[in-house]
């Protein structure tokens, strides 16, 4: 079965099919290290790191660029109000790129946690000051940009298709109020470049060809994209001509407009190409049946729910457990389920590793190896996959399968987890520790003379110390949580 995405940007189910035969290029929009990233910002994460891992399963060669922004992002979309690093900067008295720094570090520990893969390239907005102006430029030169008042503007009645990802066309947001903005031609019209005046003591900036400033939130996406997935760059100075369509551009729901929306006009006003062939945008999450906020006090944070002694792999499964296209409710709850999901698959593991029988699993195996790639070439359906390695454990658990059989079901339940992520390879039978299997024997003879509250107290002993015991028909077995 061919892979299906539903597509942003036509609004439709398509088949896949990627500019460069068996390889793939994509970008996911990265964070604004302001602050920390929260769960809601991390499902698109998850997804997007999912959608690799099958595309790679698959056989394609994926290049994937998640940026850093750590300029230019105004707390208003309409390229009003303050820049949100150099607004916290002042809120915590420090330097923006000292706030950069900090929350990024944070953003890479959380990454890491979760077990999504390192992109191919991390680029950060700073790092890119050259790139933008000279896109600038170009947008200048082709009568798509305009000067005003110091700043430089995008002029959307230029780009007829504008409002295309959208749907919010110029004729559908006449009626939509913006802050009024003397300079620009038309009030939908984005900034691509703002000089230092507009706001004089913004730290963050640099020499240009209109004056001392700093990029647009929209521009550095454009820029990014395009030097590190196209050869645009390739020769040191932008050129359009070179520029490729990307395969896959991803990031959450707020961002179609008007972000992506300004990309696609800037990128395409540029180059004169398709900017993106799929536009794939997961849905926002609520937690514990509410709108995140604040001031409600359920915003979660995934360093602070370990912290609570939440498994980083509940934290991921809860996730990527909900379609892309739906809207997850985070919960506790929810968290607890995965962890006994995930305690059922781990005991699975061991009991194949430790498989003694004589039958096989061909069939199974066979079913649920079609069902698994099937469902997430059906646009992701990770709930359809999941399904299928659960359904492989049940049939499994029904059979005393021989050591070679099992083989095979670990090597399957592994390739399953290259799309999963779930450290299925970390879930191995301990090795002997002395100390541990006399507690174990202990307790052993404790239960055979029925004096179950000893028992019980070896057992918790062991477990405040992350030693989790397991019954099975050859003993007691154990494992570090």
């Amino acid at each position: 079965m061919a892979l299906k995405l539903y597509n942003s940007m036509t609004n439709r189910l398509e088949p896949f099919t990627p500019v460069h035969e068996g390889k793939v290029t994509m970008y996911n929009c990265g964070p604004t290290v302001y602050s920390y990233q929260h769960v809601g910002n991390f499902r698109s994460f998850v997804f997007a790191d999912l959608l690799r891992r099958h595309l790679e399963r698959k056989g394609f060669e994926v290049k994937q660029v998640v940026n850093i922004t750590d300029v230019g992002h105004l707390t208003d979309d309409s390229d009003e109000g303050e820049d949100k690093m150099e607004l916290a900067a002042k809120k915590e008295r420090k330097h923006p790129l000292e706030i950069a720094e900090h929350y990024t570090n944070q953003f890479l520990e959380d990454w890491r946690s979760l077990n999504l893969q390192e992109p191919h390239a991390r680029p950060k907005a700073t790092e890119m000051i050259q790139e933008i102006i000279e896109l600038v430029e170009v947008l200048l030169e082709r009568g798509h940009a305009y000067e005003a008042g110091g700043n430089i503007y995008y002029d959307v009645t230029t780009f007829e298709d504008y409002g295309k990802l959208s749907g919010n066309t110029l004729d559908k947001l006449a009626g939509h109020r913006v802050e009024h903005d003397p300079n620009k031609r038309h009030q939908q019209d984005f900034v691509l470049w703002f000089r230092n005046s507009k706001f004089r003591n913004h730290i963050l900036k640099w020499d240009s060809p209109w004056g001392e400033g700093y990029p647009g939130w929209h521009a550095e996406c454009s820029v990014m994209s395009a030097k590190y997935l196209t050869p645009a760059f390739k020769t040191g100075r932008f050129k359009p001509e070179a520029f490729e369509t990307i395969d896959i551009h991803t990031g959450g729901e707020d961002n179609k407009f008007p972000h992506h929306e300004c990309e696609v006009a800037q990128t395409e006003g540029a180059t004169d190409k398709k900017y993106v062939n799929y536009w794939l945008h997961p849905r926002h999450l609520i937690v514990e049946g509410e709108k995140m906020s604040k001031s409600i006090g359920n915003v979660y944070y995934v360093f602070s729910l370990v912290k609570e002694g939440y498994d980083p792999r509940a934290i991921r499964y809860v996730l990527m457990g909900t379609h892309f296209q739906q809207q997850l409710n985070f919960t506790k709850e929810g968290l607890g389920a995965a962890r006994a999901a995930l305690e059922r698959l781990d005991d699975f593991l061991l009991r194949m590793h430790e498989a003694d029988g004589e039958e096989d699993a061909d069939e199974e195996l066979r079913r649920a190896t079609d069902a698994f790639g099937k469902a997430l070439d059906d646009n992701l359906n990770v709930s359809g996959a999941l399904a299928a390695v659960f359904d492989l454990m049940r049939e499994a658990n029904k059979k005393k399968l021989g050591k070679e059989a099992a083989k095979r079901v670990l090597e399957a339940m592994y390739s399953f987890d290259d799309v999963l992520g779930l450290k299925m390879r970390d879930v191995k039978p301990q090795t002997a520790d002395e100390a541990v299997e006399d507690r174990i024997k202990e307790r052993e003879a404790a239960r055979q003379r029925k004096d179950w509250a000893e028992a019980d107290r070896i057992r918790d002993e062991l477990a405040a110390e992350g030693i989790e015991l397991y019954d099975t028909p050859k003993g007691t077995k154990w494992r570090k949580k």
